[in-house]
């Protein structure tokens, strides 16, 4: 429904996530859900793991590097920019992280999950070599 306030936007918009921090999002690995056999678990038993895994999707730009702290702090002080450290995770990266620290969210009709490098226990890289 449009609101008659509003101006006719013909514009398609692209959206993007942004990660702030040491967030990382991950794609569930939907493979965790059967056997080596190939039989699905029942949700009662995924549930009772506190290790899971995923594909890294996107990175947040790291952790905040704190800059040369000066003592001017007033109106007029020259604003630096922000510097990072930047995380371990890469986008494609297979990461086995503890489940209790993920947030599962829905974002353009998939399911995904972010959760704090902290909680990243290793990572897979595969590199063509």
């Amino acid at each position: 429904m449009k609101n008659k306030d509003q101006p006719a936007m013909e514009m398609k918009s692209k959206r993007e996530m942004v990660l702030v921090g040491d967030r990382v999002l991950l794609s569930p690995d939907t493979k965790m859900d059967r056997t080596t056999s190939g039989l699905y678990l029942p949700a009662t038993v995924k549930e009772k793991e506190k290790v899971h895994g995923g594909y890294v999707v996107k990175t947040g730009p790291g952790y905040i590097f704190p800059d040369n702290v000066t003592e001017d702090f007033g109106p007029f002080s020259e604003e630096k920019a922000v510097k990072y450290i930047p995380l371990q995770a890469k986008e494609g990266d297979y990461a086995i992280f503890l489940k209790d620290s993920a947030v599962e969210i829905e974002f353009e009709g998939k399911k995904y999950l972010i959760l704090p490098h902290s909680a990243i226990l290793a990572l897979v890289r595969t590199e063509i070599v």
